[in-house]
């Protein structure tokens, strides 16, 4: 098969291991940088160029779409698919995961568990948004902030409502959460390919540090998920319509809660931590996966 990967970052864990495991299995594997993709937008006949090279002949595309180029990588990745190009994670499906207000509202369509949210215009409405969620502590989160960037832990009434004037006060959309005071600065990650959870991880936060966030100084281990957690990770993943994805939960006392659906999910800590071969397995669905024009939501979005 011949493979193309979207991404900014050819060095990255991620984005060499899929090259490594794709070869290994005896494909083609370009790694082509989105933002360098010239879309020609031509009545009946899409393509893409790079450079003077026309952009043909792949059978899938893996999109790994950082989060400052959502808007642009989503534009190529529609392209691929108009183009008959499978791809790993749909553009629809990625759009809808990146909006972390849209994507609450789908999994709490779907009755998947979630932390109590609360969203306002107004910053006047600082108070009822902080009774909504049962009051402080509570994070106060970024809808843009992605890898633990922008998320706040409002300690006490008083400096939550700050928090939240603040950033409404400057025109910046935010989520506020209840604050998961038993899930002990950790969280699970559970790796979902197809409709299976392959792997699951817990992360722990630095010494101090609410945010488990690896990037951050978080730890990570392997851990054994409950039935419930590996059912609500592949109901989060369907709701989006994500072939692969990292569904991040919390251990509530109210059963697992859904933090994040992140659509580009991160290949080193979860390798490192469970010592599986995801990319492989990543390689592989492709394999049974990829067809000309098989995409789920085509025309949706």
């Amino acid at each position: 098969m011949n493979i193309a990967m979207l991404c900014r970052n050819k060095s990255l864990y991620s984005h060499r291991r899929l090259e490594e495991a794709a070869v290994a299995r005896g494909h083609t594997f370009d790694m082509i940088n989105t933002l360098e993709v010239v879309i020609n937008i031509a009545s009946r006949k899409p393509t893409l160029y790079l450079g003077e090279s026309q952009l043909t002949g792949y059978d899938a595309v893996i999109p790994r779409i950082g989060a400052s180029v959502t808007f642009y990588g989503l534009a190529v990745l529609r392209q691929f698919e108009m183009m008959g190009v499978f791809p790993l994670n749909e553009s629809v499906a990625i759009g809808r995961s990146r909006d972390k207000l849209r994507s609450m509202q789908l999994l709490s369509r779907k009755g998947i568990g979630l932390p109590d949210t609360a969203f306002a215009h107004d910053p006047k409405q600082a108070e009822k948004v902080l009774q909504l969620v049962g009051g402080a502590p509570a994070i106060i989160k970024l809808l843009e902030g992605t890898q633990g960037i922008g998320v706040v832990l409002g300690e006490t009434e008083q400096s939550a409502k700050s928090v939240i004037e603040a950033f409404r006060g400057v025109k910046v959309n935010i989520l506020v959460q209840q604050f998961i005071k038993e899930a002990g600065g950790s969280d699970l990650r559970c790796f979902v390919i197809g409709d299976k959870v392959i792997a699951s991880m817990q992360r722990k936060g630095a010494e101090g540090e609410f945010r488990s966030n690896l990037h951050r100084g978080g730890t990570a281990t392997m851990v054994k998920t409950t039935k419930e957690e590996r059912d609500t990770a592949r109901a989060a993943a369907k709701a989006m319509g994500l072939n692969v994805c990292g569904v991040d939960l919390l251990r509530s006392d109210n059963g697992p809660v859904v933090m994040e659906v992140n659509s580009s999910p991160g290949l080193e800590g979860i390798e490192k931590a469970t010592g599986k071969d995801i990319a492989g397995m990543i390689i592989e669905f492709i394999e049974k996966n990829a067809r000309e024009g098989r995409t789920r939501t085509r025309g949706q979005g």
